[in-house]
């Protein structure tokens, strides 16, 4: 196994060197091909190196432990000559100030949808678990702390993450004085965009997102929303509320002991969908979810309401259970590795795209080590024209 993060570069090849007459299919999963297709921001006129090159460094860096841009700069330094040439640069490499003034520019977007490709070409196959099994597609928020915009905003991203991969598939900059509500439809095609349909896709979400609007879309992509709800909606919040809980049996009920807590999750699950059912559109069961911990001797109980436009054959308490604690996926395995692990409410990014991109750039290197982890097929022989080659974790 390589320890050099080069070896997903490949197929490119140093400048003196003849190409390849055919590229394999594997290597048309290679991050300088995928890479490729991100539109260059600078003038042609006076470039001096390829953008394929800084962005793969850029990538390269990242997956290292990079947390800045003056941090991908220096990784690349410390590389040898022979390294470099796989990098497509020749006697020189290039310095801070271009490395950022690029990144500040590229695409966040373009760059996000195209990296997310890479990382599910690469990534082993799901197995599906079971009829009911789905694809589960985790949406939040997060505020970058320590980046602010010219004008002294915070720079907020809303972003879709897939639950079985560890992958995030979309992310969108929110637009100023505005929220993540209308950010959702967007976020929402570019899913669609790269999994070719929503169909089936269930997206679980925070009470923010109890929109009738958000349910209409999925429900017209053929997809479906599990959402929590709270005092946002008065009205459906008081309506799962006055349900008769007491009289519905327990659906199920799961028990778990470590890290000196005890925790109870129950779930009950009734369909709704009558005449005299919600006001929200597409709901078919209502979900109440009780978790009642122990820590330390101090028991506490907090109860949860839902909703979900799945019918009961379809989604079972047991399945809405799962489903549920799948919500948690992006703050627990997403937005708190980007904080603690990659230092991301650290990092005053202030310019351009820059906060985006970078926030693009560590959810690449998280999702790329999630797929490392996952079960992956026998290496070819030559390593050297394959874009499915792992490297050690630096």
């Amino acid at each position: 196994m390589s320890s050099s993060l080069t070896e997903i570069l490949l197929p490119h090849r140093p400048t003196d060197v003849p190409s390849p007459a055919a590229v394999t299919e594997g290597d048309h999963h290679s991050l300088f091909v995928v890479l490729d297709a991100v539109p260059d921001p600078l003038d042609p006129r006076g470039r001096r190196y390829p953008l394929v090159s800084i962005l793969s460094v850029a990538v390269c860096a990242v997956l290292a432990g990079a947390c800045t841009f003056a941090a991908i700069t220096d990784w690349v330094r410390d590389q040898d000559r022979s390294v470099w040439g796989r990098l497509g640069f020749t006697d020189r490499v290039p310095a801070a100030t271009t490395v950022w003034r690029l990144l500040i520019r590229i695409d966040a977007e373009v760059l996000s949808a195209v990296l997310a490709r890479w990382l599910r070409s690469r990534a082993t196959p799901v197995k599906v678990a079971g009829r009911r099994w789905r694809l589960v597609i985790a949406v939040d928020g997060k505020v970058e702390r320590g980046a602010r915009l010219a004008d002294g905003r915070q720079v907020h991203l809303l972003s879709a993450y897939d639950t079985s991969t560890g992958v995030v598939l979309a992310q969108v900059q929110i637009a100023a004085k505005s929220n993540e509500i209308p950010a959702f439809t967007p976020l929402l095609q570019r899913v669609a965009a790269q999994l070719g349909s929503l169909k089936d896709v269930l997206v679980v979400a925070d009470a923010l997102h109890a929109q009738t609007g958000h349910a209409e879309l999925l429900a017209a992509a053929g997809g479906h929303l599990m959402v929590a709800v709270k005092g946002n909606q008065p009205t459906l919040f008081a309506q799962l509320k006055a349900l008769p809980w007491a009289q519905i049996p327990v659906g199920d009920q799961t028990r778990e002991t470590g890290h000196g807590r005890k925790e109870t999750r129950t779930v009950k699950a009734v369909t709704i969908q009558t005449p005299d059912g919600l006001g929200f559109p597409h709901a078919q069961q209502a979900v109440r979810i009780t978790r009642t911990r122990t820590i330390k001797g101090r028991t506490t109980r907090e109860t949860a309401y839902m909703t979900v436009s799945l019918p009961a054959e379809q989604a079972q308490p047991a399945d809405l259970g799962t489903w549920a604690r799948s919500e948690w996926h992006i703050e627990n395995r997403l937005h708190y590795i980007r904080d603690v692990t990659l230092r991301e409410d650290a990092h005053q990014a202030r310019t351009g795209n820059g906060p985006a991109v970078f926030a693009t750039l560590r959810n690449t290197s998280i999702g790329y080590h999630r797929t490392n982890v996952q079960p992956t097929s026998p290496k070819p022989p030559d390593a050297l024209t394959t874009a499915h080659t792992t490297s050690s974790t630096p």
